[in-house]
């Protein structure tokens, strides 16, 4: 589910991103489209900046839903 048009299905690409205050912000786009979504609860303030991987592989798996 993303902020701006809702749910979004098929070919998508994950990016994360840590501003300065430590806040990391998710979004998706249709793989190779331009237009990145922010998604829905996707922000969380990390204590430690080695963190960020591990809070996108995270999503990663959430997010990861294959048909079948």
């Amino acid at each position: 589910m993303t902020e701006e048009v809702g749910v979004v299905t098929g070919d998508l690409e994950l990016r994360t991103a840590m501003g300065e205050d430590g806040v990391v912000t998710a979004k998706v786009r249709y793989a190779g489209a331009e237009e990145w979504y922010r998604v829905r609860g996707g922000m969380c303030k990390l204590a430690d900046e080695r963190d960020h991987a591990a809070v996108h592989s995270l999503l990663l798996g959430v997010l990861n839903r294959p048909s079948g």
